[in-house]
């Protein structure tokens, strides 16, 4: 395959894993909005939706001062935000048109009937700014509908070959790097200083987290409890059986690694640092993590994130 064709599909996904997580992102936060909270910690709440989606200081040097329109805007359609969901999809489009013959009929069309939604719901907003409450959530339903559509293509329509392989890695490493900075912006930016750990705004701000990942249910499926801090930070980062924790996330990228070592018969750095990031996940509990800091843990990890993800670029020559 070449080396061209891999990295459209590697970012192909990653783009459209992208865009999923800023509409949950989004979601969350307005659920958020409803909690009472003290006048100095109005905008907590879109701080941390910004800083989950590695866009604050881009949003301060576009717009300053912190207010809700300008936070969504610049999170859904904003052109001069790496990160909104208008450029994600519009990117991942780019990608899936210059490998169309590598992509089955069933997972292009998804990726383009994506984009043809975007454009309506785009003509929508230039005549109505900013979209009102529920033509918010209609946008949001849609976008977290599209990234269904796409994996739900890939898993069920794409041969098992490098095609797949380099297109469920874009996803994983994505998907793992959006749950730990999720997991991080809670226990640093979102409770104000004068609430306690545990109080009501602790316990519903949880409760939009675990929504945010599609794992309310999950939660009580596995733990038969009252929503506790640790507990879900277990679940988001041990328990495999959870699609979004860490773990989960680096066992189908060690699997994916280790088919496309397979087929061209080389195993290479990127197969060795995925190996180790695995077992230290494997190796791992909640005591050792809360003892070193979770801070720590899930900043270490987001830093090995993308070291495995600049190294999958290099060793398959991606630039």
């Amino acid at each position: 395959m070449l080396a061209r064709t891999a990295d459209n599909l590697f970012w192909l996904a990653r783009s459209m894993e992208r865009a999923d997580f800023i509409a949950r992102t989004i979601e969350a936060t307005l659920r958020l909005e409803y909690l009472p909270k003290s006048e100095g910690d109005k905008t907590a709440e879109w701080e941390s939706a910004l800083n989950a989606a590695g866009a604050y200081d881009g949003y301060v040097e576009a717009h300053g001062e912190l207010d809700e329109e300008n936070a969504v805007e610049f999170l859904t359609f904003d052109r001069s935000n790496a990160s909104s969901i208008r450029n994600c999809l519009e990117n991942a489009r780019a990608s899936g048109r210059a490998v169309r013959t590598a992509l089955t009929a069933e997972t292009w069309t998804a990726i383009n009937d994506a984009w043809l939604e975007l454009k309506r719901f785009e003509s929508s907003h230039r005549m109505a700014r900013p979209l009102d409450r529920l033509a918010l959530t209609r946008f949001l339903d849609y976008v977290k509908k599209a990234s269904l559509d796409f994996d739900g293509s890939c898993y069920r329509t794409m041969l098992r070959s490098e095609a797949y392989w380099f297109n469920r890695l874009g996803l994983f490493i994505e998907r793992a790097d959006n749950t730990a900075r999720l997991l991080d912006v809670k226990y640093h930016l979102l409770l104000p200083s004068t609430e306690p750990i545990g109080g009501s705004l602790d316990y519903f701000q949880w409760v939009a987290i675990l929504r945010a990942v599609s794992a309310a249910t999950a939660y009580h499926w596995v733990y038969r409890d009252r929503v506790k801090p640790w507990l879900i930070a277990d679940l988001l980062i041990l328990k495999r059986a959870m699609p979004r924790s860490l773990i989960s996330c680096y066992e189908s990228i060690d699997r994916a690694l280790d088919a496309l070592a397979r087929d061209d018969g080389r195993s290479g750095v990127a197969q060795r640092q995925a190996r180790a990031m695995y077992a230290k996940l494997e190796r791992s509990s909640m005591t050792q993590i809360f003892q070193g800091g979770l801070h720590e843990f899930i900043t270490g990890f987001i830093e090995d994130n993308a070291r495995l993800s600049n190294t999958i670029s290099d060793q398959y020559l991606f630039n």
